[in-house]
């Protein structure tokens, strides 16, 4: 007589598991899945996206991160190849499409290696050779540049709005971005370091992409506090204040008892006297400006604008912080401390009205080290395109300035790193040598998505590209408009090296981490149950981890 056993669960009833060949499909398509998304929008002749959120907000798009952050995606392992767009935006600012369609392509890839038995521990560790190589190689190939270099400056921002809305200004706008980031480079030990911080990009709707104008120093959203003040001081002396000009109330309940007029007038009269004498301490110290992260009393307005000096209230923390690196004044708090030397100088702050707002521009600063690029368009949605453009733009200059390398674009550096990893595999021995092959094939989908996306014949631009690299000519590239081979470099088609290197190292990362899982366990929600939507799991009613054959 056989025993019966009595299954055993060591999982809460509810939970779902997939494990083995089934997790790692289900991972590796719901990867593939999210890399198809944005596949359609790389390159010069990328299409957008339209999405549609639940409010009924419209994003249009083709810039990768952007795309992705909006579509709220739900499945764990797609999650996981959003994060590597997000690192890539962070990092670099640019190549968010590149990243994910390289890593898309990896799990593809390796998929099919996993099929013909090669275990994915060795697909991983070939993977991770590769990404090492890879490095390598990009780092040989590419070319120095430096903050001297402008028209090479011009071609990478240039590059970088290349299929972007602002495509059609990006001569004007490379101008600005180029200008925006030598003005705010600064050197430590000979290094040169970028903070994007420090050039702001302010949006305003109305006008056209070609009145966007690069300020030297800070724009604010703000107007002057009060009708009878300036609206144009030249050489400013700006005084910033970070707490509240006016009577701060008690901190406990106070209660003041007036018997008679005469008291109630005096209280008063003290009042406006302690008022005036802020205005007249800000006036002493010679400003003329005077921008407040805090409220400004009505009185103290009325004083203010009786000595002509210009006043903004309420202005952000980070604006304020921009404001002491473009003019140099130091951050107030007590007005009792408030001397000459804590003002900052800016050739001129006037109130300009932009479309139907007023905005206070604090411009002609002496060597500042914040800028502002005041974006124009005709729509909310141009606006918003041209900002994630410039975004990009300044991304691509910073980071070939502070790695101070390039290369060539229009699909050449994958070329010649395909190339080269295909000799670099030859010289293995064992099965990563499959797992190196399929990562120098994976690499080589961003030339063919350029060449698909631009409509030219993918098998046969491939295979020039190919012959071309053979005989020497590392930066043959795709020229998207004539759909020929053609130099890249020459063609002005440069982006950043750190743009590439980033890309490989993030994507073979997620892949590797992707690859290793084999085994999906999704607890049963405390509401819900069950695993997230889109996600494969058991057939209803397998609770746990299920029993033991019958003996």
């Amino acid at each position: 007589m056989s025993e019966q056993f009595q299954p055993i669960f060591i999982l809460p009833e509810g939970t779902q598991r997939t494990t083995g060949k089934n997790a790692r499909r289900t991972n590796i398509m719901a990867a593939k899945m999210v890399a198809e998304t944005v596949r359609t929008t790389l390159g010069p002749k990328g299409m957008d996206k339209m999405i549609v959120d639940s409010l009924g907000d419209v994003t249009i798009t083709n810039d990768g991160v952007t795309i992705l952050d909006e579509m709220q995606i739900e499945h764990p392992a797609a999650k996981m190849i959003v994060e590597v767009a997000k690192t890539q935006e962070d990092e670099v600012g640019d190549g968010t499409t590149t990243a994910v369609v390289f890593a898309g392509e990896l799990l593809k890839n390796a998929e099919n290696l996993l099929d013909q038995q090669v275990h994915p521990t060795v697909v991983a560790r070939g993977y991770r050779l590769a990404a090492a190589k890879a490095q390598e190689i990009l780092d040989n190939i590419s070319e120095k540049v430096s903050e001297e270099d402008i028209d090479i400056l011009k071609k990478i921002s240039m590059t970088a709005m290349t299929g972007k809305g602002a495509e059609a200004s990006k001569e004007k706008l490379s101008d600005l971005t180029v200008r925006a980031v030598k003005q705010v480079v600064d050197k430590e030990n000979n290094t040169i370091v970028v903070d994007k911080e420090n050039i702001k990009l302010e949006k305003k709707v109305g006008g056209s992409v070609d009145n966007t104008e690069l300020v030297e120093g800070v724009v604010l959203d703000k107007e002057k506090v009060h009708s009878g003040m300036p609206r144009r001081v030249k050489n400013a002396k700006i005084v910033l204040v970070d707490s509240a000009i006016e009577i701060k109330s008690t901190e406990t309940d106070a209660k003041i008892q007036i018997n008679e007029p005469m008291q109630m007038q005096a209280f008063l009269d003290q009042e406006e006297k302690i008022l005036k004498g802020m205005a007249d301490k800000i006036a002493k110290s010679g400003a003329n400006v005077v921008f407040c992260q805090k409220g400004i009393d009505d009185t103290v307005q009325h004083f203010l604008a009786k000595k002509g000096i210009y006043a903004a209230r309420r202005v952000k923390k980070s604006d304020m912080e921009a404001l002491i690196r473009a003019t140099g004044a130091k951050i107030i708090t007590n007005l009792d401390d408030l001397s000459e030397e804590d003002l900052g100088n800016a050739g001129m702050v006037e109130e300009v009205k932009v479309g139907d707002e007023n905005m206070t521009y604090v411009r002609e600063c002496k060597n500042p080290k914040a800028v502002t690029i005041l974006i124009r368009g005709g729509t909310e949605h141009v606006v918003d395109e041209v900002k994630r453009a410039m975004e990009d733009s300044i991304g691509d200059v910073s980071a070939a300035l502070m790695t101070g390398k390039v290369v060539a674009g229009g699909g050449a550096p994958e070329v010649e790193l395909a190339k080269q990893l295909r000799q670099f595999a030859d010289s293995l021995s064992g099965r990563e040598q499959l797992a190196v092959q399929s990562f120098a094939d994976s690499i080589e989908i961003i030339p063919r998505t350029l060449a698909e996306n631009a409509g030219i014949d993918p098998i046969d631009i491939m295979t020039e590209l190919k012959a071309q690299h053979d005989q020497g000519q590392k930066w043959a590239g795709i020229d998207i408009s004539t759909g020929k081979v053609t130099d890249s470099w020459a063609a002005g088609v440069i982006e950043p090296l750190k743009i590439k290197t980033q890309a490989v190292s993030s994507a073979s990362e997620v892949a590797v981490m992707i690859l290793r899982i084999d085994d999906v366990i999704a607890g049963a929600g405390k509401e819900s149950g069950g695993m997230p939507p889109g996600m494969g799991g058991m057939p209803p009613g397998m609770g746990g981890m299920g029993g033991m054959p019958p003996m």
